[in-house]
């Protein structure tokens, strides 16, 4: 086992995030380039936030349903912004059961053709809607530039797809879907993402409207965390999802879709992770809380039954505890950088002198006040403050991404302040809402529109590229993104 570091993020970011992925067990590479093998600790991680976010979409009357994964090419063409959009990223298949295929079958990129086809096959009255669908599933977009988590060949995904009677209707459905992906980020991921809407150049294919929550990473890029996307009746005519309403009539269904991957575990890992590894948030951490018993012999037997004793004790509080009791072969120190690397929320030491003194030593794994380093805590005490510093390690850790993004924002008015802003940070421009404007951005700056911010104030000015008055009515949020 390696005791080497990552290089420091000031130094090469990118470096350091496909270092750490890799040390800290979350991933390994795939045997196909551009794929991924999630490992038990990134999984873990992966099983938290699906828990979190299935409970709030079965809450909120969604059922769970599984589509298959190749899809008729015929399908994706009959929605021709779809395909178009979609196109340079799919896998097709063309020869199987060793014969050549009559038609191709795409692996799934996204679902809204398949589950649109079987959408227009249930839905008959106006008493079918809302049809409210959501599947668990893994999808393949072909990459050319891959990353760990947060562009990979495949990778694994919810995605709702829900028809209703009418665009109000859906609408809420979309901001609902918003809404619960925000909120998600705030409370398990501690990443406080700014909901907005993409703009008409950055929308989804096929979509009317497509809503984003950005996060801003610590080398000042924004990461798109999960988006929701009203797709108005284009699919309904295409695949012909339509109901009788109370007149008899028969009228277009109004669907919508959205999704969030496992790309929210690059988010955490980016939003938080420092020089010395992972920094999860207790709610997403697969332990909570390590306890690394140390010493020899006799003395090492005491301290782990006392490790063991206490790990029971937290456990029965509702705390994902583990006690590293089973690698003698390490010392205490190579422990302790492990876990840092994997970033666990808090460790408990317990030595001789420790358990002779009636305490366990408890360090954050990143102090929570200045100057904070190793605190003693009474053995007895342990588990009833442990939840209360795990409480508030999570606030801390949002309130410290939060200043760090506020930071890095700046609103700007002048072509040069937005090239300088863009560069490490987001800037908050006008803009004509051209997409050839857009390009124009993205050709010098590498920077795009990330969102609309949803709760951006109202003003008026000139576009900072090609100064044609503001399309939205306030700033637009830009950075470099992954």
């Amino acid at each position: 086992m390696s005791r080497e570091g990552v290089t420091p993020q000031s130094e090469d970011f990118s470096a350091w995030y496909n270092e750490l992925v890799i040390k800290a067990q979350l991933v390994d590479r795939g045997p196909v380039r551009g794929t991924m093998v999630i490992r038990p600790y990134g999984y873990r991680i992966w099983e938290l936030l699906q828990a979190d976010l299935d409970r709030r979409i079965k809450e909120a009357g969604h059922d769970n349903a599984c589509f298959p994964m190749f899809i008729p090419e015929s399908y994706l063409r009959r929605e021709a912004e779809h395909v178009e959009g979609f196109s340079p990223e799919l896998a097709v298949v063309t020869v199987a059961g060793g014969k050549e295929l009559e038609e191709p079958l795409v692996v799934r990129p996204t679902s809204e053709t398949v589950i649109g086809e079987y959408m227009a096959k249930w839905i008959e009255s106006h008493r079918d809607l809302p049809l409210l669908l959501n599947q668990w599933a893994n999808v393949v977009r072909w990459e050319m530039r891959p990353r760990m988590f947060l562009r990979t060949t495949e990778f694994l995904w919810q995605e709702g797809h829900t028809a209703h009677i009418d665009e109000a209707d859906a609408m809420r459905e979309t901001m609902w879907a918003l809404d619960a992906y925000a909120s998600l980020a705030r409370d398990l991921a501690a990443m406080p993402v700014v909901p907005g809407e993409k703009t008409p150049g950055e929308r989804f294919a096929g979509a009317v409207r497509t809503y984003t929550i950005e996060g801003m990473m610590r080398d000042g890029r924004a990461l798109q965390a999960g988006t929701s996307h009203y797709l108005g009746t284009n699919f309904a005519k295409a695949f012909e999802i339509q109901y009788q309403d109370e007149a008899g009539k028969l009228a277009l269904a109004h669907t919508t879709s959205w999704g969030m991957s496992t790309r929210m575990i690059g988010g955490v890992i980016m939003t938080h992770g420092d020089d010395n590894g992972l920094v999860l948030p207790p709610r997403m951490a697969p332990h909570q809380v390590v306890i690394v018993p140390i010493g020899r012999k006799e003395q090492g037997e005491a301290t782990a039954a006392e490790a063991r004793r206490l790990g029971a004790a937290i456990k029965a509080m509702g705390i994902r505890v583990h006690v590293d009791d089973n690698r003698p072969q390490l010392s205490p120190g190579f422990k302790f950088n492990d876990w840092e690397m994997r970033g666990v929320p808090i460790r408990l030491e317990i030595g001789p002198r420790d358990l002779e003194a009636g305490v366990a030593t408890l360090v954050r794994r990143l102090p929570t006040v200045e100057g904070q380093g190793k605190e003693p805590i009474p053995l007895e005490r342990v588990p009833e403050v442990m939840p209360g510093i795990l409480a508030d390690f999570q606030s801390f850790l949002l309130a410290r991404a939060e200043t760090f993004r506020n930071d890095n924002t700046r609103a700007v008015d002048t072509w040069d302040d937005f090239g300088a802003q863009v560069a490490g940070g987001w800037a908050l421009a006008f803009h004509c809402g051209r997409t050839e404007c857009e390009d124009d951005i993205k050709a010098d700056t590498a920077a795009t529109p990330r969102c609309i911010p949803a709760d951006g104030p109202a003003e008026e000015g000139a576009c900072v590229k090609c100064g044609l008055p503001s399309a939205y009515g306030k700033r637009v949020i830009f950075g470099k993104a992954y």
